[in-house]
């Protein structure tokens, strides 16, 4: 690796981490303020070698089409689905942001980055069919879950999910909903495409094998120091805004930058595995992402499913997720993130989670014994006929889930994505993991209202050419509902809903 030329060392925007969120907020200034200096400061050689990397995370287009975590069942039996609304709609401002830039030409081709892949609930038992029939009743009452399709009989999930279905029992009690509109995205060459595009632009540089090693106030701007890998050398940045979009790497450059806003914030790492299979015979039979439901008990990273994947023009088969435990915040980084991350504010809320979250703790410790074994048997519920030889090992992408601190229990475990902002809006940090890349449009909206709301009137109609539904509801609004996702699904060269059957 040669040394890089000297960075900008007064920009107005510095962004670290060359992954979809940072590219994604690059992107968004870009369109709405042309001129603003934009440096983004990446560690690795290159964008999306993180948890934007395709083979790091499952590609799922989160609409909560599948995903039976975001739709508990209340206590009277009745499933709510608000947060599967809530999470499908944002995935609409992201669909709306990617068809205009396809449109304008700033990313050539979306067959390089998204497909059309059915999204599949899939149950076992009569308790979960029970419950998948009242989720699929209560989604597909409302307009934006329009062509759910639902089905018990066997012959007709074989055709939906032939790998699934061969081999089962005749006999076994089992039920599934399909969304024949979900998608399948490779993230990282979204990113890709995304920082290639900023590239030509003369307001922006990206600066690779740069590591960020202090965020700090002087003067009321922020320095960044970045060390130039490759040769050692030490640059200061001062600039007016700070994003920090690093993955993992997020959590200690907000410790550092000591807003208080950050104070009490953790971070609990999990590592992860997937089976993958290469096997062009199988993965061309297979059409879908097909989830299952979490066994009680353990926490939503755990859901099962079989994911139909478009790589590089690839297509492969992957199936997990397991989850294990390393010390480690980023797939790159050191067995020391973890201790260094343990600060004199944050100590309570570590304790409170670890002293709460108990079943989690004996999940990652059972997961790290599983066997390969017992792997392929949890693999072999959902394709009975796999075959050990045809599926290897692969390693996932790190992810630190957020510890928050908390009034009442002194900290919180948060599975989502989390936004941190200065009270000034002068530095924003995301932190967490799912859905995070696929509502990345929606977590950047929110950082332009915390951190730029006195220019955010004047970028309103920029931003309302770019994402149409802009300030309105497409929940609210079944006609701007079909406008939008007819039109989205016209440039991305996606597949629509079917009409919605039972059977």
């Amino acid at each position: 690796m040669t040394a890089a030329p000297p960075l900008n060392p007064q920009p107005d925007v510095v962004l670290v981490g060359a992954g979809v969120m940072s590219a994604t907020l690059a992107v968004l200034l870009q369109e709405l303020q042309p001129d603003l200096r934009i440096v983004l400061l990446e560690e690795r050689g290159g964008a999306a070698q993180e948890s934007s990397n395709a083979w790091n995370n499952a590609g799922t287009g989160h609409a909560a089409l599948c995903e039976l975590n975001y739709t508990p069942q209340r206590a009277d039996g009745s499933v709510d689905i608000s947060r599967a609304l809530k999470v499908n709609t944002q995935f609409d401002l992201s669909r709306q942001l990617w068809a205009s830039l396809v449109r304008s030409g700033a990313i050539p081709d979306a067959d390089a980055f998204i497909h059309s892949v059915p999204h599949i609930s899939f149950v076992r038992g009569a308790a979960d069919v029970a419950f998948l029939g009242k989720r699929w009743e209560a989604m597909s009452a409302h307009h934006c879950f329009t062509g759910m399709e639902y089905a018990e009989d066997h012959a007709e999930l074989a055709r939906w999910m032939p790998l699934v279905m061969e081999g089962r029992d005749p006999n076994e009690t089992v039920a599934a909903t399909r969304m024949v509109s979900g998608t399948d995205v490779d993230f990282g060459a979204l990113t890709r495409l995304m920082i290639a595009h900023l590239a030509t632009k003369p307001t922006f540089t990206v600066g690779y094998g740069h590591e960020v090693t202090d965020v700090k106030r002087e003067n009321g701007r922020w320095t960044v120091e970045a060390k130039d890998r490759a040769s050692g050398r030490k640059q200061r940045l001062s600039t007016r805004f700070v994003f920090l979009g690093a993955g993992g790497g997020a959590l200690p450059l907000l410790q550092k930058s000591g807003i208080p806003e950050g104070r009490g914030f953790g971070g609990f790492p999990v590592s992860g595995l997937w089976l993958r299979c290469d096997v062009p015979a199988l993965a061309d039979r297979h059409d879908a992402k097909v989830y299952g439901k979490a066994s009680v008990g353990t926490p939503p990273m755990s859901v099962p499913h079989l994911d139909a994947r478009v790589i590089d023009g690839n297509r492969a088969l992957l199936f997990g997720p397991y989850a294990g435990f390393s010390t480690k915040f980023l797939k790159h980084g050191s067995n020391a993130d973890l201790f260094l991350a343990i600060k004199p504010d944050n100590i309570g809320p570590l304790l409170a989670v670890g002293r709460d979250n108990m079943d989690l703790t004996k999940y990652l410790i059972g997961q790290v014994m599983l066997k390969p074994s017992q792997r392929f048997a949890s693999l072999q519920e959902y394709f009975p006929n796999a075959k050990q030889a045809e599926w290897e090992l692969a390693v996932a992408g790190q992810r630190v889930q957020v510890i928050m601190p908390d009034a009442k229990a002194g900290g919180v475990l948060q599975f989502g994505t989390e936004v941190v902002a200065s009270g000034d809006g002068s530095l924003a940090a995301v932190l967490g993991a799912s859905p995070g890349a696929s509502t990345a449009v929606a977590i950047m909206l929110d950082v332009l209202a915390r951190c730029f709301k006195d220019q955010l009137p004047g970028w309103t109609p920029r931003l309302q050419q770019l994402i149409p539904s802009y300030g309105r509801s497409i929940a609210d609004d079944t006609d701007l509902c079909r406008q939008i996702r007819t039109d989205t699904a016209s440039v991305l060269h996606l597949a629509e809903p079917a009409v919605s059957t039972a059977g």
